[in-house]
């Protein structure tokens, strides 16, 4: 399997990494353990948490992904051979410490019940799940300035980070649903203060979603700070399942109203578009839109995410494909003609 760099740090990462957000609502601990068993034989050093997880987030199961991990780390005793990634969650889960934020007092609490559920004594990449900010995140348009806002400061945060790095709890730190502003001003703090320096923003990225193209992309080819791309089946919305108004039983669009993000009018019109495509090139659809990001050279590593083995395999697949360039041609009109009418 291939292996990137995780931006300066010295680690590197599978191209394809495990996502577990389904752990703890949509599979059992022992179906967690037995997607997490595949993947490592597979090849996959690189496993994706947050402390928020499993999703939707409620009270009664926050932290259970984590704590899945945990269990199956200690039993079978792989640590060292694997990049742990989890999150901290940022402002609005007031089931979450009455309300996390990226403070020193938060960080710290949050870390420590990070490592205690994952039975470890390190992260490899703590990440800041969103911003202690208004600004544009999960699929947010139109940025809008909220002179009423009580944000952490970045610099606040990234020195919170460091000693947590120097504390040994730490190896690495990323971002994720963050703007181009955040990971800029981020680099310039680690230049100017000292503190660490991001090695990766987790931000979506499908077919759906190119919106990292736009400025972050760049940022991520001449900072070295690469894409850790989620959703990119958009939900699974790209495997065509939910074309046409289907509704299949297990589907997370189907179980839970809060995922509509790739459900428009729009949306539906280039899932039409993108699985033509697939078929009269012989390709799966969910495959051939996981190649397109393995095949992006901002992305450091691809975050797949299943709740059936059969989805599993599939997805461990897309590794070993890799699309022609009249495959990529033809998506890039799809998208150039539903996504930017007037270039």
């Amino acid at each position: 399997m291939q292996k990137r760099p995780l931006g300066r740090t010295g680690i590197d990462v599978t191209r394809l990494c495990l996502g577990t957000m389904t752990f703890g609502e949509q599979n059992t601990e022992a179906e967690a353990h037995e997607q997490l068993d595949r993947a490592i034989d597979f090849g996959i050093n690189f496993i994706d948490t947050a402390e928020m997880y499993p999703v939707p987030p409620k009270g009664e199961t926050q932290g259970r992904t984590e704590a899945f991990i945990g269990s199956w780390l200690k039993a079978r005793g792989k640590r060292d051979d694997l990049v742990i990634a989890t999150k901290a969650a940022g402002p609005g889960m007031e089931h979450i410490r009455g309300g996390p934020r990226l403070t020193r007092e938060h960080l710290n609490q949050a870390i420590d019940a990070s490592l205690e559920r994952l039975q470890t004594d390190y992260i490899d990449l703590y990440q800041l799940h969103w911003p202690d900010r208004s600004t544009n995140f999960f699929g947010k348009l139109g940025y809008q300035p909220d002179p009423e806002e009580t944000a952490t400061p970045l610099a606040d945060t990234l020195t919170a980070l460091k000693e947590l790095v120097e504390a040994g709890k730490i190896r690495a730190i990323g971002l994720s649903n963050e703007t181009p502003w955040g990971v800029m001003h981020s680099l310039h703090l680690a230049d100017t203060i000292g503190v660490p320096r991001v090695a990766s923003v987790q931000n979506p990225y499908n077919l759906l979603n190119r919106s990292f193209e736009v400025g972050l992309a760049e940022i991520a080819h001449r900072e070295q700070v690469g894409l850790l791309a989620y959703s990119p089946l958009a939900f699974g919305v790209l495997s065509g399942k939910y074309l046409d108004g289907a509704q299949p039983p297990k589907g997370r669009l189907t179980l839970y109203e809060r995922f509509k993000r790739y459900t428009s009018e729009v949306a539906n019109e280039a899932t039409h578009a993108y699985i033509d495509i697939a078929r009269r090139h012989g390709l799966d659809p969910a495959q051939m839109a996981l190649a397109f990001v393995n095949s992006r050279p901002f992305l450091t590593s691809n975050i797949i995410g299943a709740t059936t083995m059969e989805q599993l395999e599939s997805n461990l697949a897309s590794e070993n494909l890799s699309l022609d360039q009249a495959v990529i041609d033809e998506i890039d009109t799809v998208h150039r003609r539903l996504s930017n009418p007037c270039p």
